[in-house]
Formats: C-alpha cells, sequence, structure tokens
C-alpha cells in the first residue's frame, strides 16, 4: 500500500514537471461583459477662457421710437437777431370823444416865455465858454488852454485831474483850430498829446497820441523834421510841441510851457434810441465845464 502511494506521487509529479504550461497567479480577463446603464449628470464644470470674437452679426431691423426724455436745462441766450420788417398797417382806430374846450393862450404865452430864457441862457454859457473861460469847441470836444508853465508829465496830469487829456490833434481841422487858439493867445507853442513811444524792430521810433492810439493819417511835423526824422529821439526829447503855425516839432520833455487840454461833450440820455423816425444820435450836450 505504501509502495502504491509513492508510485502515484511519482507519476503525477513527472507530469507535471514535463507539462508545457505553466500554472501562475496571474489572472487572465474574461469574456466582455454586457453595456452597462448610463450613469447621472455630473457637476457644472469651471467657467473657461474668453475664445476670439466671432465674426459680425447681420444689422437687425431699426428699433421703435422711443418716449420723449425730461426737458434739458436752458441754454445760454444767442446772439440778437435781424430787425425784422415792419407789419403791415393796422386798422384805423374808432373815433375819440370830443375833447374839452383848452385856455390855450395862457400856456402858449407861458411857453414863449420860457424859449426867451432859454435862448438868453444859451448865449449866457456861450458868452462863459468863449470869453471868460476861453474855451474853444468842436462837434465832440471842448479845448482849453491852460495858461500854466509845466513840464510835459505835470501838464498831462494835470488835464486828467480836469476831466481830460492833453489835446490831440488827430484831424486837419483839429490841427488848425488848437493853432488859431494858440496864435490868438499871443503864444508860440503849447504841449499836446503826442509823445514818441518805445523803438520798433528796425530802431525807428514809433508816435502815439495821449489816449495810445497810434498816429494813422494826419501829421503835421514841420519841414525839418520830415527832412531830418530823428531815428530814435533822446528819453527826455520824445515829447512834441504844436507851434503857432501849425507845425509839431519834438521838444525835451522837461521843457515847462503851457498846454492845452480836449475834454469829451456828453451824449444825451437816449439819444438815438429812438424818437423822430431817424434813430440817429442827438447833438452832444456839453459836459461839466472844466475848473
Amino acid at each position: 500500500m505504501g509502495m502504491l502511494a509513492l508510485c502515484v506521487f511519482a507519476v503525477v509529479f513527472n507530469y507535471i514537471s514535463t507539462s508545457k504550461e505553466v500554472c501562475t497567479n496571474a489572472l487572465l480577463p474574461g469574456a466582455k461583459g454586457d453595456q452597462g446603464a448610463i450613469g447621472e449628470v455630473g457637476e457644472e464644470g469651471k467657467l473657461g477662457k474668453n475664445g476670439p470674437p466671432g465674426l459680425s452679426g447681420v444689422l437687425g431691423e431699426m428699433g421703435l421710437v422711443g418716449e420723449v426724455g425730461h426737458t434739458g436745462k436752458m441754454g445760454p441766450i444767442g446772439e440778437r437777431g435781424i430787425k425784422g420788417d415792419p407789419g403791415y398797417i393796422g386798422l384805423a382806430g374808432f373815433k375819440g370823444k370830443p375833447g374839452t374846450t383848452c385856455d390855450c393862450g395862457r400856456y402858449r404865452k407861458v411857453v414863449g416865455q420860457l424859449d426867451v430864457n432859454v435862448g438868453k441862457l444859451r448865449n449866457a454859457v456861450k458868452f462863459l465858454k468863449n470869453v471868460i473861460l476861453g474855451l474853444k469847441e468842436t462837434e465832440e470836444r471842448y479845448y482849453l488852454l491852460v495858461k500854466e508853465s509845466k513840464r510835459f508829465g505835470e501838464a498831462s496830469m494835470n488835464c486828467k485831474l480836469r476831466g481830460g487829456t492833453l489835446a490831440m490833434p488827430k484831424t486837419s481841422d483839429t490841427n488848425q483850430l488848437m493853432a488859431e487858439y494858440v496864435s490868438q493867445a499871443g503864444l508860440m507853442r503849447v504841449y499836446i498829446g503826442v509823445q514818441a513811444q518805445s523803438n520798433d524792430t528796425d530802431g525807428t521810433s514809433r508816435h502815439a497820441f495821449a489816449d495810445s492810439s497810434p498816429l494813422q493819417g494826419f501829421t503835421a511835423w514841420s519841414q525839418e523834421e520830415e527832412l531830418n526824422p530823428p531815428v530814435s529821439p533822446p528819453k527826455n526829447s520824445s515829447c512834441v510841441e504844436l507851434l503857432s503855425s501849425g507845425t509839431w516839432s519834438h521838444v525835451e520833455c522837461e521843457a515847462a510851457m503851457f498846454f492845452i487840454c480836449e475834454f469829451p461833450k456828453s451824449r444825451r440820455r437816449g439819444a438815438g434810441a429812438g424818437g423822430g423816425g431817424g434813430g440817429g444820435r442827438g447833438r452832444g450836450t456839453p459836459a461839466p465845464v472844466p475848473s
């Protein structure tokens, strides 16, 4: 019995050792099974990066007109427009009630006496201006010859304190009026409101009136000044004098001499605002008499 078991063991061992199949612990895959059921939807993933812009779409149809917006703030006032054409003549009004009888003779007498008094007053004012004060006048200005010897700067300040400026002969008529004024007073020369200013780029001097306006058009330089004009007069000789002959000449500003002041005539209030149909400006009324 023991020998039989030993022989069986030997035969089995020999079979195993000669067999080509090797026994291992590896699991071999089985046959493919059936498809399983679809799983549940997973959670939404994170937002990815923006992709490149797409092509422009087709222009859509125009939308409906929106509602009227709120009223905005009032804008600035525009410029004044051109005066329109006159309107049509209106219909005649109804006939008025008859007026009461007026005793106009008495009022006419009062008005006539007022006209006489106004005429006398005008003559008195004219006498005061021309005889006592010795004023000369044009349509727009008064001229006063001040017989006080002063240097140019002092004369200019004196005219300003009186309410005017040194006289500026900007026209031939005004220059002739001032020259006759000087001659009738028995004088030879006076200061006027003309002075040389700073040099121009070419080195020549530029003259200006007392109101800083440049000399344009009319000048009355003497023949000597025109033949030999100073390229740049010295600072102390930059002032100008008016001779009784009506010509101008340079003079030292430190020289003391008489001078002429000018004063503008004031305008009546409301002149040119209407009335008379012409809309023109009324004649100037005298400014306060210079002291």
